[in-house]
């Protein structure tokens, strides 16, 4: 009885990166141009995302940018809501649970996000590398183009293609940016003079090196040796998680199709050697000559190797630097189609699934993952629909004791900050919730400015015979224009009793 190899059996091609030879040079990846169903869908929401990217600096909530990721000033707006270091509690709780969903997501679905969200390979497959098959050619028209000496044709072609490159990661830089700082500030930085802007200009000047230098000649060593992703993926999947895979039960073992040779190859062994029996369903015949292996369906053209974006070759098994480009399947579905056999030897699949022919998703670590991830939503949703958008800090003054105001009041010092997250100005108002104490400002009461913090100082005058204890619990209620935006409690000290 024959066996089928599993690409488990051997692990040699773990032993080095595709991209690196014996000696540590790197290996120029030349892929061919990718063509199919999966490569149009891509295609398509490609044009989505990017069109996303390049939009949303320019869509505006209230006179204020939909999305703000400013760090320098610690300026934050997500979908219109302004966030400010105070709310660091609402990033943490947002961190883990997109933490987890990464990690819930990549148990499930593999590195789906890498091939058809990851903004690298986004603007490297559907941006730079189709410029470059426009100018260069298809991977063997490039290879050749790059070996030539250097003529007026190649100059041409190698200019071309290197300043669209540049104003590509210039357009880039300008977006990024946009994100940082705003598209207003953005607009400065371009029309005017760089001597008025130094830091933007140096940091436009910055990103759009970075962002050249990664989509012109680091391209897929930032998938394979420097994305943290890539490199979590062996410790966040299993059997049962859905990756770009290659059928060995099927595909093996590998045989080129020869010449008159029939499409289904037990029929042509059974035409060629009339003697032999089929003795197991495992693609294997015995003759008096012994036993006789039967190919699979794989036909050993390496198109799914020559097609990879890095350089990997998807038959061996699960591999680090496979970013679920979905390449090799549909350039394997196109050689199926045209040797007549069945879709699919390269498909979205589970390794169990393969073996089995049975899939099984929902196993005890993607249900725990997802309890934990559902805890974390609600926990957000908590967070976020508890947040106000006036937040007040009051303190008693450390390290003093009442006052004496007169032989019936005793009164005490606070500080107070109130943090302002809108865009509007607004008069502030505060409140003892006692019926025996009155607050008195140190100076003019204070007003809420636009995204700055009101601060100042003010005493609490209470009845100190009405004190239950030498120290007494109080809450303060912030008001503007009769609405009640907070409510702080802090502790009022009294004479010993």
């Amino acid at each position: 009885m024959s066996t089928i190899p599993s690409p488990e059996d051997t692990e040699t091609y773990r032993d080095k990166i595709a991209t690196v030879d014996e000696k540590g040079k790197r290996i120029w990846v030349y892929p061919k141009r990718p063509k199919g169903r999966f490569y149009n869908a891509r295609t398509y929401v490609s044009w989505g995302l990017l069109a996303i990217l390049f939009g949303l600096p320019f869509i505006k909530v209230n006179g204020e940018p939909l999305i703000l990721f400013n760090i320098l000033e610690r300026n934050f707006i997500i979908f219109g809501i302004h966030f400010t270091p105070q709310d660091f509690h609402l990033f943490v709780f947002a961190m883990l649970t997109f933490l987890v969903f990464i990690v819930l997501f990549t148990v499930i679905y593999g590195r789906i996000f890498c091939g058809w969200v990851c903004p690298q390979t986004i603007f490297m497959e559907m941006v730079f590398r189709k410029i470059e098959y426009w100018i260069e050619g298809d991977a063997t028209a490039q290879r050749r183009l790059d070996k030539a000496p250097w003529t007026m044709e190649k100059i041409r072609k190698k200019a071309a293609k290197q300043a669209i490159f540049i104003v590509i990661s210039i357009l880039i830089a300008h977006t990024f940016l946009s994100y940082i700082v705003g598209l207003e500030r953005v607009t400065e930085i371009v029309t005017q003079s760089p001597m008025q802007n130094p830091g933007g200009f140096f940091a436009m000047i910055g990103f759009t090196g970075a962002f050249y230098y990664v989509f012109s000649s680091l391209r897929e060593q930032v998938c394979t040796s420097i994305c943290p992703y890539g490199r979590l993926q062996g410790v966040m999947t299993d059997r049962n998680t859905i990756l770009v895979s290659y059928d060995f039960v099927r595909g093996e073992p590998r045989g080129k199709i020869r010449k008159n040779k029939k499409t289904n190859p037990l029929e042509t062994i059974q035409s060629e050697v009339t003697s032999a029996t089929l003795t197991t369903p495992e693609n294997s015949l015995v003759s008096e000559a012994g036993p006789l292996q039967i190919t699979g369906d794989c036909i050993d053209c390496h198109l799914c190797v020559k097609v990879c974006p890095t350089g990997i070759d998807i038959r061996d098994g699960v591999q680090m630097e496979c970013v679920h480009c979905t390449a090799c399947m549909d350039v394997c579905d196109e050689v199926m189609d045209k040797v007549g056999r069945d879709r699919g030897l390269i498909r979205y699949d589970s390794y169990n699934g393969i073996e089995t022919k049975q899939q099984k998703i929902f196993n005890t670590r993607v249900i725990a993952y997802t309890v934990v991830l559902g805890l974390l939503i609600l926990a957000n949703i908590f967070f976020l629909s508890n947040r106000s958008d006036i937040e007040a800090v009051i303190l008693r003054t450390p390290g003093m004791l009442y006052q004496k105001v007169d032989e019936t009041h005793i009164s005490n010092l606070y500080s107070y900050q109130v943090f302002n997250k809108t865009n509007k100005e607004f008069p502030l108002e505060f409140r003892l919730k006692s019926d025996f104490g009155n607050i008195k400002f140190v100076g003019d009461e204070p007003t809420a400015k636009s995204r700055e913090m009101a601060e100042g100082a003010f005493f609490i005058e209470m009845e100190k015979d009405k004190l239950a204890s030498r120290k007494n619990k109080i809450y303060i209620e912030v008001y503007s224009n009769g609405e009640l935006l907070d409510k702080v409690k802090t502790t009022f000290f009294g004479p010993v009793r």
